[in-house]
């Protein structure tokens, strides 16, 4: 199972590209007693924004498969933060820029389709994000 402390771990081991911004962060919040790991995620979905951009599909799909495990084999809290952390800001234009969540679907893996269409549902109608 992935804790929330081990979160960002498979992550870093698949995108050397985010860890200078996770190296950031940590510094920024180092003094804090538990990282508000809901804004790494942002910081995230920014991040794979210009992947999708550079059209790096390699590191996105790397990306996107720690993503799924964190649906998978997360905590609570991991599985939270991957359904509306991340999926919820890759579907929000605003961080990630317009155009940009359509072609996110593209990598979703099965489990984490399923929550990206709930996320959606949610924002469309109003529907609680359940299992």
């Amino acid at each position: 199972m992935i804790s929330r402390d081990e979160m960002f771990q498979p992550l870093l081991e698949v995108s050397e590209g985010f860890n200078p911004i996770w190296d950031e962060f940590i510094e920024e919040w180092k003094d804090d007693d538990e990282l508000p790991q809901y804004l790494a995620l942002s910081d995230l979905a920014r991040y794979i924004s210009g992947l999708i951009s550079e059209s790096n599909e390699k590191e996105l799909k790397d990306i996107f498969s720690v993503i799924e495990r964190w649906h998978l084999e997360g905590d609570d809290y991991v599985k939270e933060a991957a359904t509306v952390g991340i999926l919820e800001d890759l579907q929000n234009a605003n961080v990630v820029g317009v155009g940009v969540p359509k072609k996110v679907e593209s990598y979703l893996l099965p489990e984490s389709k399923k929550w990206w269409l709930k996320v959606y549902e949610f924002w469309e109608t109003g529907k609680i994000i359940s299992d």
